[in-house]
């Protein structure tokens, strides 16, 4: 398949883009594309390449964690034009083979023991769907999140959200959720001891909060908390799970006894989006019951679900690829920690989740600018200001991650100097 087939839209027509955004959406998410495209648009994708409609390409180490298979990976773009031709959208009243097989997949892909499975189409609703159930399971209200998680922006799910940033404007919050520190491992039973909480929901490793990880023996403990309470478990590995820290689910894989693991992002192949809770049996009883208590118009959406056994199969193919990237990754930010001890003050995360944690927010905001012109897409967490995230595909090549460190390595030198001035 070649990479690009269409021709790249030329100048004035980015402007009328940036026009239209301006519009008819917001004047300052104008200004924030013309800054990352440098005044060009993106125009077209393959692989871990990104064409601009000025001609330039970037190599794509960001995307907010969707494209861990690139863009356009082949078998996934098959199977969705297939279910294209056949039936995109389902009924809603009849049953849908596509659906019904994906679960099965997603499934036995987490091996087996979370056995029931709800899709919905971003993690959001995944979030709001998980939250759902265990109050609804347990007929408690409280939720227990972790500080510094993100776990979506909408109403619900943006109340277990910690960072106040993206609660301005809005009084009061939909859920009663308590927040208790990353590090605490007594935090959990602490909290439950009230008999009031449905849920303890946590990330193993937290994207948006930098890339940090979370200690395995403090979420042991609240595991064992929780269980003890009657609280369900909630693993929220929508940016973390499916390989991205190296694990199909960062929590079974530690033996953490959690009754949902949340999957999103990556999971309709970076073609489609979806999204998933999968989940005990216990967990799922109010929808076994009801199954009409939680419903979505595209929930489940057979052409997004087309998309998912491809991508599995993928990323399981890539699965010890991905690990020889990341020690390339590993290896290359040690290096560049080493070169540049001015800005760079910590490394964090796992796998291909991993944040390069600046001095400051303008040292931080000075690599963002510099990568832009130099043509490295990153992430940059907006609840850590400080750190810059990078997100890289399994598909990419060590050359890949050799030329994104190189890239980093000129960045950080300017910011430096910067710093310095």
């Amino acid at each position: 398949m070649s990479a690009a087939r269409e021709t790249a839209p030329h100048g004035a027509a980015a402007a009328e883009v940036f026009d239209l955004i301006r519009r008819h959406q917001s004047p300052r998410l104008a200004l924030t594309g013309s800054f990352a495209g440098r005044g060009a648009v993106e125009s077209s994708a393959y692989g871990c390449r990104v064409t601009l409609s000025d001609g330039r390409t970037a190599l794509d180490f960001g995307s907010y964690a969707v494209t861990l298979l690139g863009h356009r990976h082949p078998a996934v773009v098959a199977a969705v034009r297939d279910q294209l031709d056949r039936m995109p959208v389902s009924t809603r009243s009849l049953a849908s083979p596509v659906t019904a097989r994906a679960a099965a997949a997603l499934a036995a892909y987490l091996g087996g023991g979370l056995p029931r499975v709800c899709f919905g189409l971003n993690g959001a609703d995944a979030v709001e769907i998980a939250v759902k159930l265990a109050r609804v399971a347990t007929g408690r209200g409280r939720i227990v999140a972790v500080r510094g998680g993100f776990h979506g922006k909408s109403l619900g799910a943006l109340a277990l959200t910690h960072s106040p940033l993206y609660r301005t404007g809005l009084r009061g919050a939909v859920v009663d959720v308590v927040h208790v520190p990353a590090d605490d491992a007594g935090a959990v039973g602490r909290a439950v001891a009230g008999g009031e909480v449905a849920a303890v929901v946590f990330e193993p490793v937290q994207g948006e909060n930098g890339a940090a990880a979370l200690p395995v023996e403090v979420l042991r403990q609240w595991c064992a908390d929780a269980a003890r309470a009657g609280a369900f478990v909630v693993a929220d590995e929508i940016q973390c799970g499916l390989r991205r820290c190296g694990e199909r689910s960062v929590a079974l894989a530690e033996g953490l006894p959690v009754d949902a693991v949340l999957l999103g992002k990556p999971l309709g192949g970076g073609v489609l989006p979806l999204s998933a809770v999968v989940c005990s049996e216990e967990l799922y009883a109010p929808l076994a019951a009801d199954p009409f208590l939680h419903s979505a118009t595209f929930a489940g959406l057979p052409l997004s679900c087309a998309a998912l056994p491809p991508a599995l199969a993928a990323v399981e193919e890539l699965a010890a690829h991905g690990r020889t990237l990341a020690a390339a990754l590993d290896a290359g930010l040690a290096g560049l920690r080493l070169r540049h001890p001015g800005v760079v003050a910590a490394l964090r995360g796992r796998g291909l989740l991993r944040g390069i944690d600046l001095v400051d927010a303008r040292a931080a905001g000075r690599v963002v600018t510099e990568l832009a012109g130099a043509g490295l897409i990153v992430s940059p967490c907006l609840g850590r200001p400080t750190t810059v995230r990078l997100l890289p595909p399994l598909i990419a090549a060590e050359a890949d991650v050799a030329e994104a460190v190189a890239l980093l390595d000129g960045a950080l030198a300017e910011a430096e100097r910067g710093a310095a001035a």
